[in-house]
């Protein structure tokens, strides 16, 4: 199997160095458990396994060619995204209004804890599959992450052996790194969770991502 292995982790790398909506999901769960965390970075390699699946069966490339599929997984994309945005404003300001209103011996609160939804607040298998959901949706909803396997990875391709056989090489691969990019990640954004207790910078961290959300799911909707 030949195949261009230095300009195809290069091209990797950048892909994922680049912040994006997976970027978005990881960062934010592992500031709120490592371990959901790591849940949605497999939860968005898991998705790239789908696409990955869905370019060897050519259902990308009908998705690619046809306007009306490709536009909506794009729309289903962003109003995913969209979803996530509000859930995280909704959360940080009903936590404010708490913390304002002092019911948080009430609530079982105390103070500086993080402010998430009930769904987050249960058992740690709960937490995990919470941020698997969240990472798997936003990756396999992305269009573009299928047309990275119908564009891409085909122009590292040699003409000497199966096409197929490298592209699931290729896509392997692209996973393998992807895993030990995140878990890395998660690894660096976990140690900001000992600044996010103080309840002002966790309220400020929860309104700006999910107002990225937002933004991101807009721009996702509005893209040509």
């Amino acid at each position: 199997m030949s195949v261009d292995l230095v300009g195809f982790f290069g091209v990797v790398l950048l892909a994922y160095v680049v912040p994006g909506p997976d970027f978005l999901v990881v960062v934010r769960s592992a500031t709120e458990d490592p371990a959901k965390g790591r849940a949605a970075a497999l939860g968005a390699q898991t998705g790239l396994c789908v696409h990955m699946l869905a370019a060897a069966l050519g259902l990308s490339l009908i998705a690619a060619r046809s306007p009306a599929v490709y536009d909506a997984i794009k729309l289903l994309g962003a109003a995913y995204l969209v979803y996530l945005g509000v859930r995280a404003v909704l959360a940080a300001r009903r936590a404010a209004r708490q913390r304002a209103a002092g019911r948080e011996a009430a609530s079982g609160l105390e103070d500086g804890a993080d402010p998430r939804t009930p769904a987050e607040d249960g058992p740690a298998y709960g937490r995990w599959r919470a941020g698997f959901t969240q990472g798997f949706l936003t990756n396999v909803l992305n269009p573009k992450a299928a047309l990275f396997f119908l564009s891409i990875l085909p122009q590292f391709v040699h003409g000497g052996g199966s096409t197929s056989r490298q592209i699931f090489f290729l896509g392997t691969l692209d996973i393998i790194i992807g895993v030990a990019y995140w878990f890395a990640l998660v690894a660096v954004a976990a140690r900001l969770r000992a600044f996010l207790d103080r309840p002002k910078a966790r309220h400020r961290w929860e309104l700006t991502t999910g107002w990225l959300f937002i933004a991101i799911g807009i721009g996702v909707a509005v893209a040509a």
